[in-house]
């Protein structure tokens, strides 16, 4: 009789903690933003080698991700579901009159060099005052990596202010208090990927990614996040190449100007080190919100400290801990 009690508690509590994990996303509302749409006629260059454009493979996973999130009970929020041109305050509007848990805009990414592929996810502003959005972005590199790409892919989880040096990106500065990210989960630029992302299985596998990352988020309390800069004083703005700039011939340098400026570091007399400090101001504007990038910034600070520039060196330092997460 004892056993039988025992069993019909174990049996009642797996129960119970099923309908806890199946129903963790019920009754939240969350904002889906597929990113860009309706610019075929304005832009030349986001696009992949064979034509597919990165404002229809997010239109797709977005709407996949609608799905998902649906059948889990969510209220799902969506900046557009055709493709169409949609406004960005606009988008940022829909999460905030909606009263958002969360807010995911879907991207896909671009750069001269067509063999980089590895996700960049971004929060709005420091690191240590949006601590529910890097939160979110550690658990969503984490579900990219297990759905799109292999293991040991390197991640770049970044504020907004790596790509947009004055005021980040103005769907994550706009909805700021909301935990937000914006994620571009691949490089359309890079021929293999761009074939993938054409498939209906691959946008699936990213739509999963998502959910996964959203349930485990919200499943658990979330952080908060304190007022811009009541934490850490504005960090000088480090101006980089924006999306068409990135496509040039200097910006396909940004790994090679990287580890030839590790090279002249290393030699530490006084002509090297200045010449380490240019490779590395240019690679991280070729590509500022790369794997590599935070260690030029780092760089930068210890080759500034050495150079007597105590206050550069400070901000420099400052931008390696706030901006960069990976």
């Amino acid at each position: 009789m004892r056993l039988l009690l025992v069993l019909i508690s174990v049996i009642g509590f797996q129960a119970g903690y099923c309908q806890r994990e199946t129903n963790s996303l019920s009754g939240k509302i969350i904002c889906v933003d597929p990113g860009h749409g309706g610019t075929a006629a304005t832009d030349s260059y986001r696009v992949g080698p064979s034509g597919e454009r990165e404002e229809w493979v997010n239109l797709r996973v977005g709407l996949l991700l609608q799905k998902m999130l649906e059948a889990k009970g969510v209220k799902v929020v969506m900046t557009r579901t055709e493709d169409k041109f949609i406004p960005l305050p606009d988008r940022a509007r829909l999460a905030l009159e909606n009263k958002a848990d969360l807010f995911v805009s879907i991207h896909h990414n671009a750069t001269a060099d067509s063999s980089v592929n590895f996700p960049i996810i971004y929060f709005h502003g420091n690191a240590s005052e949006n601590v529910a959005s890097v939160d979110f972005g550690k658990q969503l590199a984490s579900t990219l990596l297990k759905y799109l790409h292999k293991s040991k892919t390197p991640v770049s989880l970044v504020s907004d202010f790596t790509v947009f040096a004055e005021s980040g990106a103005s769907v994550l500065r706009n909805t700021y208090g909301t935990p937000a990210v914006l994620a571009e989960a691949s490089f359309f630029t890079n021929p293999s990927e761009e074939q993938k992302l054409k498939q209906a299985v691959h946008n699936e596998q990213e739509a999963k990614a998502y959910t996964e990352a959203i349930s485990a988020f919200l499943g658990k309390p979330v952080a908060g996040i304190a007022p811009k800069n009541s934490k850490v004083p504005v960090i000088p703005p480090f101006k980089v190449f924006q999306e068409a700039e990135r496509m040039n011939p200097v910006a396909r340098r940004w790994r090679q100007d990287f580890e030839e400026g590790r090279a002249l570091m290393a030699k530490k007399d006084s002509v090297s080190l200045s010449q380490a400090y240019m490779l590395f101001t240019r690679s991280a504007m070729s590509f500022p919100d790369s794997y590599v990038a935070s260690q030029c910034h780092r760089n930068r600070a210890e080759i500034l400290d050495k150079q007597g520039k105590t206050t550069e060196a400070k901000q420099e330092l400052q931008r390696f801990r706030e901006y960069y997460m990976n």
